[in-house]
């Protein structure tokens, strides 16, 4: 019974969470894609073989699939799950052309692309909102509480109850403001200006580069100067005030999303962090398990990558669709049949590697082969 429960915590939560997210997104398609007059012959939630499912009155086919990694909406004229073009689009008849996805303007293909995307990154406003409207946003003053002897903080003159006012040159308003900056400098002279005793105090400080390992296992090299925070509180906002934060902390995640990436293709940062679907129904469960409130955080997380994953200018994903419409839009007509063909398979290829490479990393992370060896 305790193995059973323990599976339906982490796999139940995980399939929870990923059918939420995908539901959002391939909404967004479907809203657009009706907006703009687009019959949608398919609205499936996972792929594979149909387990159940029902027709509405539009003649859209909503169903659920075998294999709940994803979803997809199969558009009129579409040959596929992946939107690619039918091979009968010429032989339509008026009728049909008024209805089909690819006889519509590349204006109106590509609203319907983004707001896949998009819906993700509506949604993760929307659910930040509500946190921080209803329970409140985690604020942090940036006030010192202890700091580490032998420690950067301490070569650099920082006292407890220091307040800081800026971090290498930008202005703070919370402990995590100053942890952010910090944990992106390590070894790199940092200008710090602290409040202590009504004064303000400048010195510099070099953040020890430090290895550290998350509670997934994950291990990550960051920038420590060696203080603890005084405390922490909720601070409840007014509804407008809460969009416009969670706006904000939308735009910080996804900033700081790309950065990582970044420092990734660069090198700098090693690759081990990237999950496939076993870290996250891992990381699903090990959420769900400090409340309901903490699993919502992490499907707004969720959606915020998946939404930014989705615009990679990679064929197969939204962005490759975005890619092909913006050359479309630059030459008067849309690329080549053979062309576009090349540039799915190199997608899919390219989308198959990344997943065996993160389900690899997942193995490696969850000790699967020393499991085998043992």
């Amino acid at each position: 019974m305790d193995l059973l429960s323990g599976i339906w915590t982490y796999v139940g939560t995980f399939l929870v969470v990923l059918t939420v997210l995908v539901f959002v997104h391939e909404l967004g398609h479907y809203l657009v894609a009706r907006r703009n007059g687009v019959r949608v012959d398919v609205f499936s939630i996972g792929f594979g073989p149909e387990l159940f499912g029902f027709n509405d009155r539009a003649g859209t086919r909503w169903k659920f699939s075998a294999i709940p990694l994803g979803g997809y909406v199969k558009m009129f004229g579409d040959a596929d799950a992946a939107s690619t073009p039918g091979g009968g689009l010429r032989e339509m008849t008026p009728e049909e052309r008024e209805v089909s996805f690819h006889h519509k303007r590349v204006g109106q293909r590509a609203a319907v692309v983004v707001a896949g995307p998009a819906a993700n990154f509506l949604f993760a406003i929307v659910v930040l909102a509500g946190l921080f409207a209803l329970q409140g946003q985690p604020f942090t003053p940036p006030v010192i509480g202890e700091v580490q002897a032998d420690s950067a903080a301490a070569a650099a003159g920082l006292q407890p109850g220091d307040r800081f006012v800026a971090v290498a040159g930008r202005e703070v308003e919370r402990f995590e403001d100053v942890q952010e900056a910090v944990r992106t400098g390590a070894g790199s002279p940092m200008e710090i200006v602290v409040e202590r005793d009504g004064r303000q105090v400048a010195t510099t400080a070099v953040p020890e580069a430090t290895e550290i390992t998350d509670r997934f296992g994950n291990t990550h090299r960051i920038g420590l100067l060696g203080i603890s925070r005084s405390g922490m509180e909720f601070r409840r906002l007014d509804p407008l005030s809460a969009l416009w934060t969670a706006g904000s902390e939308t735009v910080k995640l996804t900033v700081g999303t790309l950065g990582a990436v970044g420092q990734m293709i660069s090198g700098s940062r090693g690759t081990e962090e990237l999950g496939g679907p076993l870290r996250i129904a891992q990381m699903s469960g090990e959420v769900a398990q400090s409340g309901i409130v903490a699993l919502v955080w992490f499907m707004a997380i969720l959606s915020i990558n998946l939404g930014l994953i989705n615009l990679f200018p990679i064929p197969m994903l939204d962005g490759g669709h975005l890619m092909f419409y913006a050359v479309e839009a630059v030459r008067g007509k849309p690329l080549g049949e053979r062309a576009q063909e090349y540039g799915f398979r190199i997608g899919l290829a390219l989308v198959l590697t990344l997943m065996i490479f993160a389900t690899w990393n997942d193995l490696v992370h969850l000790r699967v082969f020393d499991l085998f060896r043992g």
